[in-house]
């Protein structure tokens, strides 16, 4: 039986490998690993919700070019962490979005926003170690 950490480390990882290839997609994911260096010191300085609604106004709503399209898979990959099925924060949502994520964070109790908020932290430090081993540097805006 795996743990919880190993589980969240998992995830992690599938999300990076699920990063397209391919033509146009080295703009996508630069600006990815780019982003996910930033969410989460957004995190704590502004909380989760705040930086949630920051990448889905980033992410506009018709996501188009690399960095809009690079904004939404980041905050579908936190809320797929977050929002997942049985043992997620926020489960019972199959495919949740960053809008449930929102939700959620603004409706629930303060002891589901500081487990959310620990959670995502914890994701993202093994999120960005795979970012890292995965893109380039060189890929990375500054």
């Amino acid at each position: 039986m795996k743990t919880l950490a190993q589980d969240r480390a998992s995830d992690a990882l599938r999300c990076v490998k699920a990063l397209p290839e391919g033509d146009g997609s080295a703009a996508l994911c630069s600006r990815y690993r780019a982003y996910v260096e930033r969410l989460g010191p957004a995190i704590l300085i502004n909380g989760l919700g705040q930086a949630v609604a920051g990448e889905l106004a980033a992410a506009g709503a018709k996501p188009e070019s690399a960095e809009e399209k690079a904004h939404q898979k980041l905050v579908a990959n936190l809320s797929g962490w977050l929002c997942r099925d049985n043992d997620g924060v926020y489960p019972h949502r199959k495919n949740a979005d960053g809008k449930y994520l929102l939700q959620q964070v603004i409706e629930g109790n303060q002891a589901d926003y500081t487990l959310a908020q620990a959670e995502a932290i914890a994701w993202l430090t093994w999120h960005k170690k795979f970012c890292r081993a995965a893109i380039p540097t060189e890929a990375v805006p500054e």
